[in-house]
């Protein structure tokens, strides 16, 4: 697998941690912290809100997150 790889997969923000990083959970339970790049976007997420996150594949304790999830991830 190549290091430039990255997996991207739907996730609910479970807790806000400060303005830039969150507690999240992905579909199948597993929990991480995922973190915004850049300045905080307004409105900021909050808790129940379906985002993209972006993982590397050799660590899934922590991800970026890409933005609101997609309509077909909400199903």
């Amino acid at each position: 697998m190549n290091k430039d790889e990255k997996i991207v997969l739907d996730a609910v923000i479970e807790d806000v941690i400060n303005n830039k990083a969150f507690h999240a959970r992905l579909r199948n339970g597993h929990r991480l912290v995922a973190f915004m790049r850049g300045a905080p976007v307004t409105p900021a997420w909050a808790p129940g809100d379906r985002v993209d996150v972006e993982l590397s594949p050799f660590d899934f304790s922590k991800g970026l997150v890409r933005g609101r999830a997609s309509k077909e991830a909400e199903t």
